[in-house]
Formats: C-alpha cells, structure tokens, sequence
C-alpha cells in the first residue's frame, strides 16, 4: 500500500521537516536535485543538450541544482528562466546564485535560445499551482512544448498539471518521466495528469514520515495497492465446506436479458464465494442454468410483484436472510416493478448491498430511495450514473474524481466506489482509495458487473464492505492488466476478467 498526497499534504509535510526536525530547506533540495540529475544521467546521451526551465519558486530552485549537478558531470546545461526575479523564493535566489559562479549559462525568458534541447528539465511549476497559467508563463510552456526535445524528466509534477486533481491548468508540459519526492501526488495520479506523467520515480529526500500523522495533512490522505495487498484476501482454510465461504445473492436481469446476472454470479464464483444464488425474472432460468449450472436460480413473475407486494416481500426477505453479501441492479431495467423491487431489497437485506447500474438509476430517479443507504451499501456508479444521482454533469464530476466518490460516501455514510480510468473509492470514515490497475481494454460491456461480483465475494468471505470494494476494485484492474499483457488489449471479454481475477487470487498470478 502506498501513500498518495495533495499538494496541500505535502507542504505541510514539508513545513513540519523543516520547521519541527530541522532539515533545512536547502538539504532537502540538494537531494531532490540529486534525485532528478540521477535520473537524468540513467535515461540520457553522454553529452546530451539539458535546458533547465525554471519559474520563480522552489521547484525552479530544485531544477537549478539539479542542473548544476549535470554541468558539473560535463553535461552542457542552459538554465532558462521564466517569471519576475523579484519574487522568487531565498532558496531559488541561492541556487541561482551558484550557478552564475560555476559560469552555467542562463537566459530570462523571453529571450534567444541558441541551439537545440536534448533533455528538458522541467521545473517552473509545482505543487502549488492553483490557477490557470496566463502571460509569459503560457507562452513559455507553449515554447517548450514545440521544442523537439529527446527527454522531458519534470520535477515533482508536470508543470500545469493541478497536484490535487490532475487537471490541466490551461497549458501542461508533458513528461516521460516524473521525479516526484517523498510520496506521489493525487494529481500524476489521476487523469489527465497520469498521462501527462509519465513514469513517476518517488525520490526518498529525507522527508520525515512522522509528518503524515503529526500534521494536519493527515486528513483525508489516499491510498494506492500494491500486489502484496492481495494477502488482505479472505483465506481459505483446508478445513471448510461451501458454507465456510459465503453466499452471494445476485438479484439481477430483467425479462430474456440475462448477460449481467450471469458475468456477476460467475464473478462471485470465481472469486471464491461458496453458493451463489440469482434472483431474476422467470423468462431467464433456462439459459442461467445453461450457462451456469453452479448457480442457485430463483425467480419471480414480475406480473405478480405489484399484484401481491406482501407476498413478494416475504419472498424478497427469505432470499435476503440467506445472503451473506448481495448484488442488486445489474440489467434490471426501468420497468415499474422495478422501483418494487430496489427499496424491497434494500430494506430486507442484512449483509453487504452491492448497488449498481439500474439499481442506481432507479434511486436517481426516486432520491428518496437513499433513506434506505445503511453503512452496508457499496454503491459502484460509472461517471453517467454519478451525474444521475448527484445532478452534477460528468464534466464536472471528472474535474475533481476523488472529492465527488469522497463527498458521497461521506454524505449518505456508505462505501462509493466511483468508475473510470482511475476509480476513486471513499468509504463513510473519509479514507479514499485511488486505483493504478486497469486499462483501456476492459472498457466492455460487462466489465463493471464483473466488479460486482467481485466486491460481493469478497464481503461474502468475511470482508468488510469497504476493504471489499477497495480490494475488489484493484483485483479488477490487475485482471484487465494480466489479460491485455497477455494480448487481449483489443478482444477482452468480460467474462474473461472473471476467470483471470480468480487465476490471479487462487494462483498468484499477476499482471
């Protein structure tokens, strides 16, 4: 597991250093420039051009250094500076200062620069970025971007990248590499500013880990997985039955649409539940028992729902009471049984809820439907069922990921897990979990009923809701990634993922 900061964290992570141990500043900068003139030297030509973009604050201070460091190793090196040296921080002052002594060349922006860069190292913004670069800056980013340059190794972050969001302020500079310190920011993390990253390098500059808990910038901190975080799987013991392992409700289809409850359940198999049962229309029994013979089916008359509501939810609670997880929503469609059904299950089930897909949208188009939220649902919208509930747009929502799955699950104190090429995961306590696993060839249809299936497993097995879903959703990636590794970056199918996640828990593969 791996810690992942905001730029707000981070500074205050940084002031405690200094401030509270005593590091200085400028030791703390020597090594940071080490860490980015190292990098350089493993990735570059012997005698490679290095233009060393500079703003005015700490990282231009950082890129000067590290500059110094590669003149000094025989690099030739062109410090190019950009902003009003009237406000640069003690610390760039410093570094300039030095570098004017050893004869490094330096141009103020904008100005002539002469000849051609083979390495860019990027330094005129960082963490602290908080609106959108105007005027010269602009201008200089837009320079540098045209500039056919053989490497772009950015200092912390990528200029213009926002370090909490990842979003791009107005203009960004694009990294093969990031050399970013003491812990990764959310913003090379998220999209679009993990594209714009490159390959991130955590550079240990001796930053002092008791500041993650004796700072204010212990609140709301994110968390990554790591492979070693699959050991937090449910084990399995030799001395067990089917019951040992759980039972997975899966109450899902709608009349002859079978697809998503047939990939939850086997999902639900696959990852090690012991009985899966699924609730779905009459219409669906003969294929589901052809398609998955090890699975319960139960079934219902959607005719008689609305006709016998007293009865159906005798029925509905029977089937709840047994479950020790549920998956409710997955193709259930929009007709009116259906607005029946989901507060029926919500209100009878007494294990972990799984919500998704139309199970979501029936409570964005009945909001009041959220009273029955308890600290046991898991809700898993992709980006168009968020703006559904939350009547924000998706643009919107994907300005800032991490606070719109944090501000839900906070709000209704349930787990949300919100979708997308990075899914950010919160959970009622304000922990926020960011997933780095997945790719582009899981973006099918069934995927996201697969991740259901999954969470619900694993809740099943004794997990709780929250370490379920979290595991559950970077299982999910790691999957995507053996299959793509494996060639399946354009065929994936859904059910695919299904069979690699349980390959990947029961066999240690991994991507």
């Amino acid at each position: 597991m791996r810690t992942i900061l905001t730029g707000t964290q981070m500074k205050a992570i940084d002031r405690y250093t200094i401030e509270e141990i005593g590091i200085p500043s400028l030791v703390l900068q020597e090594r940071a420039a080490w860490c980015v003139a190292n990098e350089v030297k493993k990735r570059a030509e012997k005698g490679a051009a290095v233009w060393a973009a500079c703003g005015t604050g700490n990282n231009g201070a950082d890129a000067i250094a590290a500059a110094r460091m590669l003149f000094l190793e025989g690099f030739p090196v062109t410090v190019l500076l950009c902003g009003n040296r009237e406000r640069e921080t003690e610390e760039c002052r410093i570094q300039r200062g030095i570098a004017g002594k050893l004869g490094i060349p330096m141009i103020q922006w904008p100005g002539d620069i002469p000849g051609k860069c083979g390495v860019l190292i990027d330094g005129v913004f960082g963490v602290g970025l908080g609106r959108n670069i105007e005027g010269d800056y602009r201008e200089f980013l837009k320079m540098l971007q045209q500039e056919d340059k053989g490497l772009t190794v950015a200092v912390d972050i990528p200029s213009g990248i926002h370090s909490d969001t990842g979003q791009i302020m107005g203009i960004a500079l694009k990294a093969d590499v990031t050399v970013t310190f003491g812990w990764e920011k959310r913003g090379t993390v998220l999209y679009p500013g993990r594209e714009f990253a490159g390959e991130v390098i955590t550079g240990d500059i001796g930053f002092s880990r008791d500041g993650l808990q004796k700072t204010d910038a212990g609140e709301e901190m994110a968390f990554c997985y790591e492979p070693e975080d699959l050991n937090l799987a449910p084990k399995r013991p030799a001395y067990s039955n089917k019951g040992t392992f759980g039972h997975v409700l899966v109450v899902a289809g709608s009349k002859n649409m079978s697809g998503a409850a047939y990939l939850s359940a086997k999902a639900a198999y696959r990852c090690g539940a012991g009985l899966v049962r699924i609730l779905t229309p009459e219409e669906n029994r003969q294929i589901l028992q052809s398609q998955l013979p090890e699975a319960i089916i139960s079934t219902y008359d959607t005719s008689r729902i609305e006709k016998e509501p007293e009865a159906f939810s005798r029925f509905l609670e029977k089937q709840c009471v047994w479950a020790d997880a549920v998956v409710l929503g997955p193709g259930l469609g929009m007709e009116p049984y259906v607005r029946t059904l989901v507060p029926a299950v919500l209100s009878a089930a007494c294990s972990a809820i799984i919500l998704d897909a139309d199970g979501l949208n029936t409570i964005a188009a009945n909001p009041e439907l959220t009273r029955f939220y308890t600290d046991s649902v898991v809700i898993t919208p992709h980006m168009g069922e968020m703006a559904r509930l939350t009547g924000h747009t998706v643009k919107e929502l994907k300005e800032n990921i991490a606070e719109a799955a944090w501000g839900y699950a906070r709000r209704y104190g349930i787990t949300c897990v919100l979708k997308d090429a990075v899914t950010a995961a919160a959970d009622r306590e304000g922990r926020l979990f960011l997933n780095t696993s997945g790719n582009s060839a899981m973006a099918k249809a069934g995927s996201g009923d697969v991740l259901t299936g999954i969470i619900a497993a694993l809740c099943a097995q004794g997990m709780e809701p929250a370490e379920g879903a979290f595991l559950g959703v970077y299982l999910h990636g790691l999957a995507g990634d053996f299959l793509a590794k494996e060639g399946a970056k354009y065929g994936l199918l859904a059910s695919e993922l299904a069979d690699a996640a349980g390959r990947i828990l029961g066999e240690g593969i991994l991507s």
